[in-house]
């Protein structure tokens, strides 16, 4: 069972479920945002039980303009805001009489994965972050990490403009299409087609297959190439084998995790991008087992 919970962000609420251990002690809490283009009833909700099961608390909260929160500009996706999301929610839960505010994780998929990269090294005393397939890009950026990059990443994570403009932002699109010629999405892939017709099709799911991104053109990129040598919390990096999403490069995922000088382990599941988010399966014990074994390592459960 659950708790439906709200606060706030970017003068937004966002909405989600907050599973609790004993109120009697402090325990130990894992936030978590769906990936992108999903909200928290597509398989997410699964990998919260198996946490729950552990004898964690969970935070698991639909991002702003998705699902149960709230936004007015409806499945818009914007990192910079959806980071500070995730701020505001370790804010929010650090105030709970029955959590421990230094035994908080933050945990994010695809997407969602790289922004935890990113505002795990901007948020001061996690106890963990939890990437899993993040998506770390083509490309490496073409500047390099340095602490003056990180000032900069920190100013605008903090109080910068992240707005979008007409020329950095893509959509309203389709999130996913069987019609690339008439009706081009944003995922082309048919492994991303199956997975959200099916999951998104459910009952409740709140999921609509539309999509607006927008990449702010800010001074500096939003990477977790930028920010990986400034985490310190204990970090698991999850990637899949035969990722097929372009902007899942193992070459750069790796750059990634070796600029990370906090404890750190990287894990490759067997399968794609999507074959640890069909629940239940093989694929998806594996990786909740692995996930579970580390955070009940870092939490000392």
């Amino acid at each position: 069972m659950y708790e439906p919970v709200e606060f706030s962000s970017e003068g937004v609420d966002l909405r989600g479920r907050f599973y609790g251990q004993s109120p009697a002690h402090r325990s130990p809490c894992i936030i978590m945002a769906h990936g992108t283009r999903a909200t928290i009833s597509m398989v997410a909700e699964d990998y919260a039980a198996a946490f729950h099961r552990a004898g964690m608390s969970v935070l698991l909260y639909d991002h702003i303009n998705f699902g149960s929160s709230g936004g007015l500009m409806r499945q818009e996706i914007n990192p910079w805001v959806q980071a500070r999301g995730y701020r505001d929610a370790v804010t929010f839960i650090r105030q709970r009489s029955d959590i421990a505010p230094d035994r908080i994780a933050i945990w994010g998929d695809s997407f969602s994965a790289m922004e935890v990269l990113v505002v795990g090294a901007l948020i001061e005393g996690l106890a963990g972050i939890v990437a899993q397939i993040p998506v770390c890009g083509i490309d490496l950026p073409k500047i390099n990490p340095s602490a003056d990059v990180f000032d900069l990443l920190k100013n605008v994570f903090e109080s910068g403009d992240v707005s979008g403009t007409t020329e950095t932002t893509e959509g309203p699109m389709p999130v996913v299409s069987f019609d690339q010629v008439g009706s081009p999405s944003i995922l082309k892939l048919i492994q991303a087609f199956k997975w959200f017709i099916e999951y998104g099709g459910r009952h409740d799911s709140e999921w609509l297959n539309t999509v607006t991104r927008v990449m702010p053109p800010t001074e500096v990129p939003f990477s977790p190439y930028l920010t990986a040598p400034f985490i310190t919390a204990p970090t698991l990096m999850m990637t899949g084998r035969n990722d097929e999403m372009v902007h899942c490069n193992p070459a750069v995922q790796q750059a990634v995790f070796d600029k990370i000088v906090a404890p750190k382990e990287f894990f490759e599941i067997q399968g794609g991008h999507f074959g640890l988010l069909y629940s239940p399966s093989k694929i998806f014990d594996e990786a909740a087992a692995r996930q579970v074994k580390f955070l009940t390592g870092i939490f000392g459960i």
